[in-house]
């Protein structure tokens, strides 16, 4: 089966496009900037700001445009089984930004899923569309509801709703991944909860392209960690079933489970408001 990977020069993409065709996909990849050869499963590669081109052949794995380009989206649905959809702006900006990537963007992605019959769609959301949700002892169901602690955010449960809007209308099977915090090892003590490491995420992908079970499905972006605050059981239902823990990689300084008083970690605090965020930006007179 083929698979168009969207975002497929970004962190969690090129590790993707190694993992995944080891697990026996074929994949067809959609950026904005030409893929770099993956040097390993664990690889990262940020998108740059180099301007868009659709000149690759249509009959290539690889085709290099943006979301805004309908016409190489299209052209990058014809005839693949399943979207893993990770392009977008991936961490809090300006408005316009997030807008045009995270909010057009998706909504493109499922229009042009939706034209080709592409029935599949594993969407990249974030905790960040849970972020204000405080964390406690009890582990939180994937399905928490939305309280985003950023316009980053509150773009993934846009994305989130879109994606239940087209399995009710159109019969998709859409599943969301709310992802922690994706690296090759724990950066920091809060990953010690929410590290997702990228076995794990191929793991998790591969479930969710596998899965006869799914319609809709929110499910946690975590590995098996120890100390984790979010809840397994939404993916295992789906047959994700991880194998890592941050504790292996980073010893517990003793407050794993103190780190931050809510979900979203330091995209909770006060630098990440609107007029912040512009300020950062150079971009508010």
């Amino acid at each position: 089966m083929t698979i168009l990977l969207t975002g497929s020069s970004g962190r969690i993409g090129t590790s993707l496009r190694v993992s995944l065709p080891e697990l026996g996909w074929k994949l067809r990849c959609l950026d904005r900037v030409p893929a770099e050869p993956p040097s390993g499963s664990s690889a990262s590669s940020a998108p740059s700001d180099s301007a868009p081109s659709d000149s690759a052949p249509s009959d290539t794995d690889e085709i290099v445009a943006d979301l805004s380009d309908l016409a190489a989206l299209d052209r990058a649905m014809a005839g693949v089984d399943a979207v893993v959809h990770l392009a977008g702006q991936p961490t809090e900006a300006p408005w316009p930004t997030v807008r045009d990537s995270n909010i057009e963007g998706v909504y493109q992605l499922f229009e042009a899923a939706r034209r080709a019959g592409v029935a599949r769609v594993v969407y990249a959301s974030s905790n960040h569309a849970v972020g204000f949700t405080p964390h406690g002892t009890t582990e939180l169901a994937a399905d928490t509801p939305a309280r985003p602690d950023t316009l980053y955010g509150v773009s993934k449960v846009f994305g989130e709703a879109l994606g239940r809007y087209y399995v009710e209308r159109y019969g998709m099977r859409v599943a969301c991944l709310r992802i922690g915090t994706f690296a090759d090892a724990p950066p920091d003590d809060r990953a010690l909860a929410t590290w997702l490491s990228p076995g794990d995420c191929a793991r998790l992908v591969d479930a969710c392209l596998r899965s006869e079970d799914l319609t809709f499905a929110q499910v946690w972006g975590v590995s098996n960690n120890r100390h984790r605050w979010w809840s397994l059981a939404a993916g295992e239902a789906l047959g994700y079933h991880p194998m890592d823990d941050a504790s292996q990689h980073r010893s517990d300084p003793g407050n794993a489970g103190a780190v931050d008083a809510f979900v979203g970690g330091g995209f909770t605090h006060s630098a990440f408001g609107i007029a912040e965020i512009l300020d950062a930006a150079g971009k508010r007179s």
